[in-house]
C-alpha cells in the first residue's frame, strides 16, 4: 500500500511560527496544504491506486480530495487510522457535521464523537496501527490501496517519521 501524511495544515503551519499549541481543533490545510495537494494528484496519477482510505479529520479529507478526484476514486471513511489524541488539532469535527460539509462521502458508521480522548496512551496507538495492518494483510489488492494518515498514526504504522505530504510504499 502507499501511505501518505496529510499535507500542511493551519496546526502546523501554526505551530511551526509560534512554537506552541495554537489551539486549532480540527484544522483546514494551509494555503502551501492545498497547493502540495493538487501536486500530489498529479504524482499518484500512475500509481495504479484502487482505493483510497482516508482518516475522517478535515485535514486528511482535503488532502485525499483532489487525488480522489483525478483518479475517480470516492475515498472510504476509515477511523482506525485517525491521529492520535495530542494536541488540540486532534479533536475532530462530529460525524453530523462532516456529513453536510462532504455529502458524497460516508460517514454513516463513525460515531459522533469518533476521535481519540487526549493523551491516547502509546499502547492503543500500537494496538490501533497493528490491527490495521493484520486487516492490511488480508486484502488482496493492499498494493493499490492510498492511505491518507497523520503522523503518529503512520510512526506507529511503519517505523518512520513521515513530513507534511510525504508518501511512500508501505508493506504491511
Amino acid at each position: 500500500m502507499i501511505i501518505l501524511r496529510h499535507c500542511e495544515s493551519e496546526f502546523n503551519r501554526l505551530y511551526a511560527q509560534q512554537g506552541r499549541d495554537p489551539g486549532t481543533p480540527d484544522p483546514s490545510l494551509s494555503l502551501q496544504g492545498q497547493a502540495h495537494a493538487t501536486q500530489l494528484a498529479r504524482q499518484m496519477h500512475g500509481l495504479g491506486i484502487t482505493r483510497i482510505l482516508v482518516s475522517p479529520y478535515t485535514r486528511t479529507l482535503q488532502t485525499a480530495a483532489p487525488i480522489a478526484a483525478a483518479l475517480g476514486i470516492t475515498p472510504e471513511i476509515t477511523p482506525i487510522i485517525r491521529e492520535r489524541g495530542m494536541y488540540s488539532c486532534d479533536k475532530g469535527t462530529p460525524a453530523s457535521a462532516l456529513a453536510q460539509a462532504w455529502p458524497a462521502l460516508d460517514f454513516s458508521t463513525l460515531r459522533e464523537d469518533w476521535w481519540s480522548p487526549p493523551p491516547e496512551p502509546d499502547r492503543i496507538l500500537h494496538e490501533r496501527a497493528q490491527t490495521f495492518n493484520q486487516r492490511m494483510t488480508r486484502e488482496r489488492a493492499h498494493e493499490q490501496i492510498l492511505v491518507v494518515s497523520h503522523w503518529w498514526f503512520l510512526l506507529a504504522l511503519s517505523g518512520r517519521s513521515m513530513e507534511n505530504g510525504d508518501w511512500m510504499h508501505h508493506r504491511p
